[in-house]
């Protein structure tokens, strides 16, 4: 009798919620302002056109159709807001969130700050509908809506009441910095999209810091190189050293750095460490793989400082804290880690480009 009331209950509560998401008004998000794209060309919710790159790794292609970094900015007056979205029938990966993989999550600026505000959960791999905020007070809200980090979304519609507006927004944030690198540039594993780390950067700083993270395959490859390259920046960030081998540490990231040198003459170029893999701290070879990664590195861009006074380096050291509870699996940043990567990042950033005009 038990299990049946708590059916029953269920139940209810889906169907209530059926009915309350079927009164709202839907608006196809491609009419409202997407913001995060590497470029503007292509699918409406993939970070670039890869069709316009057709030498760059096809592994690399499929990635960047994931919506890692792209939001939808808009306002609207209405008490409750809801998303209906589909994504690709991938399932989600063993180490992250349903919500971060494949779901959404949504902040509202209050006071001047972006505050999170709630989540779009999904139930299935592929069409989702979900009630992410009600019983909010009346009055106009700017909202951010963060798309999903590790999935190719497919469609996503936005409902409000009814007799509430729902208004585009222009991009909240300043200036273009793009950030290229690995999973943990992609996302891996933030609890939920707005978590992963170029996202905190933009609402920390106001700059519009572009996710290009492509997981496990940010290797410095020529033809990436070029295609980076070809974006016009205020700046590029390179976080692309985790998934580099030591030799290819070596063979890669002068060409990396001077091709975009080519087409960027005084632009800064920032480059990373990798985060020390906690996975280290009892397995030898992988101590030894980053600790030759980040020697190498170190080499390079030292080597490339001596005539390139726009190139600076962020070092490892502190990056996860000193207290091994940063990583969910001991490669990846948990929130905890991201947090703290932040706090060497979002300085040492900030401080590089407040010497560029425009930055001040």
């Amino acid at each position: 009798m038990k299990k049946l009331l708590i059916i029953a209950f269920i139940l209810f509560n889906l169907t209530s919620l059926t009915a309350q998401m079927a009164a709202l008004q839907y608006t196809d998000a491609q009419n409202l302002t997407l913001i995060g794209k590497a470029l503007p060309d292509g699918p409406s919710y993939h970070r670039l056109d890869t069709a316009s790159f057709p030498a760059i790794p096809p592994t690399v292609k499929n990635l960047l159709t994931h919506s890692a970094g792209l939001a939808v900015s808009f306002s609207t007056n209405s008490t409750q807001i809801g998303v209906k979205w589909c994504t690709s029938p991938r399932a989600p990966g063993n180490n992250m969130t349903a919500i971060a993989y494949e779901g959404m999550d949504l902040y509202i600026k209050r006071n001047g700050q972006w505050q999170y505000a709630g989540v779009a959960r999904p139930r299935t791999n592929e069409c989702n509908e979900f009630m992410v905020l009600e019983n909010m007070a009346p009055g106009d809200k700017e909202c951010l809506l963060y798309l999903p980090l590790y999935d190719e979304t497919l469609s996503l519609q936005i409902g409000v009441e009814p007799e509430a507006n729902l208004i585009a927004k222009p991009n909240p944030f300043q200036k273009n910095i793009l950030l290229y690198g690995s999973s943990i540039v992609h996302g891996a594993s933030a609890s939920r999209p707005g978590l992963a780390y170029p996202a905190r950067l933009s609402r920390e700083t106001g700059y519009n810091v572009i996710n290009l993270g492509v997981s496990g395959n940010a290797r410095m490859e020529p033809a990436v190189a070029e295609m980076i390259a070809t974006m016009q920046m205020d700046a590029f960030i390179l976080d692309c050293v985790p998934n580099s081998s030591p030799e290819q540490v070596t063979e890669r990231t002068a060409n990396l750095v001077k091709t975009i040198r080519a087409q960027h003459p005084e632009v800064p170029i920032i480059a990373i460490q990798s985060i020390v893999r906690e996975g280290g701290n009892f397995n030898r070879s992988i101590a030894e793989r980053v600790a030759a990664q980040n020697a190498n590195f170190l080499r390079e861009i030292s080597q490339l400082q001596q005539t390139d006074r726009h190139l600076y380096l962020i070092t490892a050291e502190g990056l996860l804290g000193d207290d091994h509870e940063g990583t969910t699996d001991g490669t990846h940043p948990n929130d905890l880690g991201f947090d703290r990567m932040l706090q060497k990042i979002k300085p040492a950033m900030q401080d590089i480009l407040e010497k560029y005009s425009g930055f001040e």
